[in-house]
């Protein structure tokens, strides 16, 4: 640290701490941007499970009970999965445009010259992880609305 302070005036090491704080408020952000997108995708999961497993309890329940009562519960099923399909995608679009709008922050700052080139934002395992759970839910519905799919 002497060094540092040896070779920077006060001036210039309170703006380059102030720029290092800046930097790690912005990756706190984007860290609680994925906490927000976890959430999203837990309570989504557990709709698009629970009315896929409502929608298969019911279809094998169905032959033995005489079918009738069946048809409902099994609609409500679908309408589970197709909520949290939606919630899914809702939320990835959500995750999406925060982050954009937060990279384009990062980006005045860094032109201002108030922030360092480094520390740039990482691809989000969480987003990855989103979408292809996205993709699940989709096989999931074609295979209760269509019976097509690996689910047969």
């Amino acid at each position: 640290m002497e060094q540092v302070t040896g070779r920077l005036s006060s001036a210039e090491i309170s703006t380059e701490l102030a720029s290092h704080r800046t930097g790690l408020s912005l990756q706190r952000t984007r860290m609680s941007a994925d906490r927000t997108l976890m959430s999203i995708i837990r309570t989504a999961l557990s709709l698009i499970s629970f009315g896929f497993t409502i929608y298969q309890f019911l279809g094998k329940l169905a032959p033995s009970s005489g079918g009738d009562m069946a048809l409902p519960a099994r609609r409500f099923g679908i309408a589970l999965v197709v909520l949290g399909i939606v919630m899914l995608a809702g939320g990835i679009a959500a995750h999406l445009s925060f982050m954009l709008a937060l990279r384009r922050e990062r980006g005045a700052l860094v032109d201002a010259g108030l922030l360092g080139r480094d520390g740039a934002f990482p691809l989000s395992l969480t987003l990855v992880t989103s979408v292809l759970l996205l993709a699940l839910g989709f096989v999931a519905m074609l295979n209760m609305a269509f019976g097509v799919g690996p689910l047969q």
